[in-house]
């Protein structure tokens, strides 16, 4: 209220996020009744793509990937992994990074090792309880803690967070084991993948991801990284070193990218979501796009990640109202 004092405004709408539990939602919510405006309930990564797609006042639609920790599907899902085909007033989920179990909901955010478990429990079924890696030592009972709680599904929702991706990759190279600060064990595999392609000189060849189509109504393709796993713990086995395993999931992931915009067909794709902040995960997507004919966007002035979302709410909910950007 002060604020609107101070620049002597008057809301004509309220945006807020998706999800219906966030305190800023109930905030909003409380507002807009206050107000008697309209709440304006925005996705949280066609926020994302609007935003970044206001940042370079572009119009039409555009191929936006929006990779990030988590946002509320309109499926009640966790997303995290997507890839939408998206304009001011409306987007479709064209396609999704397969999803995996958040083992333990919330507590996967701070434990790498929960990730990679829930990974290993979608690729190999119970067999994970018997895997043996060298980078990856979990002890016995905690495998069957976890495997107990996969196979109920309690506490655990299905997501396609890219950031959680990063956190399982993290734990299974043995590069973070614990975490102090979100995004620390992300960092942890960015930092190593740089380590990885500046010791070998040339780019790593990417990890292989597979398109295929998907059994999900809301989605038409699934990127899967089952493949991409697989070979991971291959290299791993073999005792690759861990940072030339990073470099090689990076570029897995820029090769997957490609895959999808391809099959997007939009000419201009736009890059957001709290993992580009990674400056060598953004750069190689930005290169290989640009490399196949697209022309690429990214965040300069906005923040890829969360500080970024209100403008893209703001632009979702004037467009939603008939206004003018």
């Amino acid at each position: 209220m002060d604020l609107q004092q101070l620049l002597q405004v008057a809301p004509q709408a309220i945006a807020c996020d998706l999800h219906p539990d966030f305190r800023s939602t109930g905030f909003a919510r409380e507002l807009a009744a206050t107000l008697s405006v309209p709440l304006v309930s925005v996705q949280h990564h066609h926020a994302h793509v609007a935003s970044c797609m206001a940042e370079h006042k572009l119009e039409g639609e555009v191929l936006g990937i929006a990779w990030d920790g988590a946002g509320y599907g309109t499926d009640g899902q966790v997303w995290g992994g997507e890839f939408l085909v998206a304009s001011y007033r409306q987007f479709t989920r064209l396609a999704s990074l397969r999803p995996f179990r958040l083992l333990g909901g919330e507590a996967a955010m701070k434990e790498p090792v929960r990730s990679a478990g829930a990974l290993l429990w979608e690729l190999m079924g119970e067999a994970m309880l018997e895997h043996q890696l060298p980078s990856w030592t979990v002890s016995n009972t905690q495998r069957e803690k976890y495997a107990s709680v996969l196979r109920s599904g309690i506490a655990s929702p299905w997501t396609t967070s890219t950031g959680r991706l990063f956190d399982a990759v993290a734990s299974l190279a043995g590069l973070c084991r614990d975490t102090s600060f979100e995004g620390q064990a992300a960092m942890a595999v960015q930092f190593a993948a740089e380590q990885g392609m500046e010791t070998s000189g040339e780019e790593e060849e990417g990890y292989p991801m597979d398109l295929v189509p998907s059994d999900h109504s809301g989605t038409k393709w699934i990127l899967d990284w089952r493949p991409m796993l697989s070979m991971m713990l291959e290299d791993l086995r073999r005792g690759k070193r861990p940072e030339l395993v990073a470099a090689r999931f990076h570029g897995g992931l820029a090769e997957g990218a490609v895959r999808v915009a391809q099959v997007a067909g939009l000419p201009r794709v736009c890059l957001t979501g709290g993992c580009f902040q990674n400056r060598l995960l953004l750069s190689l997507v930005r290169h290989r796009l640009e490399a196949t004919g697209f022309t690429v966007y990214s965040h300069r002035l906005v923040p890829p990640n969360d500080g970024g979302l209100s403008l893209g709410q703001a632009v979702i909910a004037a467009h939603s109202l008939n206004g003018v950007w």
